[in-house]
């Protein structure tokens, strides 16, 4: 994949503290723009059609969630329990597959990617996951195979040479911990596809909830930058409280020994959260999810009359968060995200 600088890397052995006075005073570099899944506004998440949508209007890097098949194979699914995002429901011959299952403390029932090999999940199609937001994308049901992770990497690389321009990944291993526990650790097999593809610091950049399992990617020694996301209400460690403590200046200090990004949802940066200047004090780069542009996902003030699936004030969140001097925004409508970026913040 062509390079880019993207990823926002620092030198080997280059804590964040010594490389924070270098960024002081610089001017501040064009916010990135990171398409969730693609831009599941306009297509079923995680489809190759949503990762070519989200290229083709400027994002500047695709976000693959990671679950594991029963044979080992990293596929490509907002959760390992696919009835909402798949077509499995209505399939017969996987009808006794549906069970129930404790998943970082949360009971869910359904069917798991993990109790799959990949040839049978081949054999299912991706639907809309939110059709009662989303109904416009329903019409694309049934179209798309799930992907494997390494199909996603080649897709990438083609999209990077079809729009000339570097595009990097953005993989968020999810629920690495529940993965684990039942001998499908996510970490080998990312490692070993990072490898095997020699992705480098700025095609990747490696993203979980999970600070061990970021532990353990820093300890494989791929030099690539990571991205500690950060919960609110709650979320894979169960405590709300958890997170307060990571986003208090000591606990960012601490994620900066082993990430360079925070990834926070995007109310927890609002005033008067100092954290966006707390971690850019740390030397962390600052991306805010989830990004939208329907009613019921915007930000207070920025919604407009009407039903929540109907579309709100979007590009007066966008100017919101850029004003703010984020790094990034993490957003299911990447066409909208470029445009707001390049009327706020136009290129150099």
């Amino acid at each position: 994949m062509p390079g880019t600088r993207a990823a926002g890397t620092r030198a080997p052995g280059t804590s964040a503290a010594s490389r924070a006075p270098a960024d002081a005073g610089k001017p501040a570099r064009r916010p990135l723009v990171i398409g969730h899944r693609g831009a599941p506004g306009w297509r079923p998440e995680h489809t190759a059609e949503s990762y070519a949508l989200a290229a083709a209007v400027g994002a500047d890097w695709l976000e693959p969630d990671l679950v594991s098949t029963k044979d080992r194979v990293l596929v490509v699914r907002h959760e390992n329990e696919i009835s909402r995002t798949t077509d499995v429901p209505g399939r017969r011959e996987f009808r006794s597959r549906r069970t129930s299952k404790v998943i970082d403390g949360r009971r869910v029932r359904g069917w798991f990617t993990e109790d799959f090999t990949l040839a049978e999940l081949k054999t299912l199609r991706a639907v809309e996951r939110l059709p009662e937001l989303r109904n416009r994308n329903t019409v694309f049901d049934g179209r798309a195979p799930i992907l494997t992770f390494q199909e996603v990497i080649d897709l990438t690389r083609s999209l990077s040479r079809r729009h000339r321009r570097p595009i990097a990944l953005f993989p968020e291993l999810k629920h690495p911990g529940y993965f684990r526990s039942i001998g499908l650790p996510l970490e080998p097999e990312l490692v070993r596809t990072v490898r095997r593809n020699r992705l480098g610091p700025r095609d990747c950049v490696i993203q979980s909830f999970e600070p061990s399992s970021l532990r353990r990617i820093a300890a494989a020694g791929l030099g690539l930058p990571l991205w500690q996301a950060l919960g609110l209400n709650g979320g894979p460690f169960g405590h709300d409280t958890t997170y307060g403590r990571m986003a208090t200046p000591e606990g960012l200090r601490e994620i900066a020994r082993y990430a360079q990004w925070i990834g926070p949802d995007k109310s927890s940066v609002l005033a008067p959260s100092p954290l966006l200047a707390d971690a850019h004090a740390a030397g962390l780069r600052v991306g805010v999810y989830t990004l939208r542009a329907e009613n019921g996902f915007l930000t207070g003030g920025l919604r407009r009359e009407g039903e929540d699936w109907e579309f709100g004030d979007a590009f007066g969140e966008y100017a919101l968060y850029y004003g703010l001097g984020v790094d990034a925004v993490v957003t299911d409508f990447p066409d909208l995200a470029v445009l707001a970026r390049d009327r706020t913040a136009p290129a150099t």
